[in-house]
């Protein structure tokens, strides 16, 4: 049986990773600290709530080991024993690095490279996957030009169908968030090179699916559904024309499948839902407010710090080298959310995105 690493697996993306090879006869080591609440400041967040489903569903096939990714003497004893590496583990919101970056570059560069230096030492020749960002980019995009219309921006001119890999990461503005990924990125590009090791990296856009707590700060698709069900107020920084192509989960995880199965030893990927899965924020409050039946309270605030007006993603690449691009339309996959809400609302009533 072939066993699998999945750090930060009660996560968002790294509980549905750990689903999804479970079902597919894998042995899943979910290694997680619970530290969600803790790192974004929200205590209304419950760490434990993917945990305790995935133990709940799958504790035959999983084990469940609770400790740090920097704790280098767990991943000593863990690397010794698996063949895939998926790390999703880290902190995850731009806002948060701005006021902790210190506590960002533990959680996200310093936590890669220990878990890198202990793949390289282990001796056995894994397939890992890094779990990188849209947000190496930086500002960059916003040097782009653009097209204004009634509810969105576009790119126009070369990169009108997206921004691929060769685009630039330097010679502009990063929050330190985008600094810690960039810096982890680069770290896997080179231990790959190196020392030989077989690594995917995925430069993500906006993930979104069921079992998302969404706040205010990260996770905005599922949060602007859990506000609009609770009737509570949503925010929107700017003018809320910015764009994002959006992925579902589903096949996001698919797509480090297809990596996996690979011929490939080492790769790096523009990840999102591509151009016809671009939506912006009032677009999505519209389609949402629709769906759901329901009108919203929106206040709006000025814009964010290193805040992307536009970022989607060219996805030529990936599907040229790994056969993959997405299956499921933004609006089904908004649709599939929702109704997981619905389904859920006994425990959202308890749930509060903001601090």
């Amino acid at each position: 049986m072939k066993i699998i690493l999945v750090t930060g697996g009660a996560g968002f993306i790294g509980s549905h990773v750990s689903e999804y090879f479970a079902r597919r006869g894998w042995h899943v080591i979910v290694l997680d600290n619970l530290s969600r609440a803790l790192l974004l400041q929200n205590k209304c967040i419950d760490p434990a709530y993917n945990w305790n489903y995935l133990k709940k569903n799958y504790s035959g096939s999983m084990d469940f080991i609770k400790a740090d990714v920097n704790d280098r003497a767990v991943l000593k004893k863990i690397l010794g024993k698996c063949d895939v590496i998926i790390h999703t583990a880290g902190q995850t919101a731009v806002t948060r690095s701005i006021e902790v970056p210190q506590e960002d570059f533990i959680n996200n560069t310093l936590a890669t490279i220990n878990l890198l230096e202990e793949a390289r030492l282990s001796g056995r020749k894994h397939k890992m996957i890094f779990c990188s960002t849209n947000k190496v980019y930086g500002e960059r995009a916003n040097n782009l030009a653009l097209v204004e219309k009634d509810t969105r921006y576009e790119f126009n001119g070369q990169y009108s169908s997206g921004i691929d890999e060769g685009f630039g990461i330097d010679l502009c503005r990063h929050s330190p968030y985008g600094c810690s990924k960039i810096a982890s990125d680069i770290y896997c590009q080179e231990y790959a090179r190196q020392y030989n090791m077989n690594i995917g990296i995925f430069r993500m856009s906006c993930i979104y699916g069921m079992h998302q707590l969404g706040i205010e700060d990260q996770g905005w698709i599922a949060w602007f559904i859990i506000a609009m069900l609770m009737g509570r107020k949503i925010t929107i920084f700017g003018n809320g024309k910015q764009v994002r192509d959006i992925l579902y989960v589903d096949d996001l995880i698919s797509s480090f499948d297809a990596f996996i199965s690979s011929s490939i030893s080492y790769g790096l990927y523009n990840l999102g839902g591509g151009l016809k899965n671009t939506v912006s924020i009032i677009e999505v409050i519209s389609f949402l407010e629709k769906e759901c039946g329901l009108k919203t309270d929106i206040a709006y605030e000025d814009w964010r710090s290193s805040d992307q007006k536009v970022f989607y993603t060219d996805l030529e690449k990936v599907k040229k080298e790994l056969g993959w691009e997405p299956t499921i339309d933004y609006k089904d996959g908004i649709k599939r959310l929702v109704k997981w809400c619905r389904e859920h609302k006994q425990f959202l009533d308890s749930y509060n995105g903001k601090n």
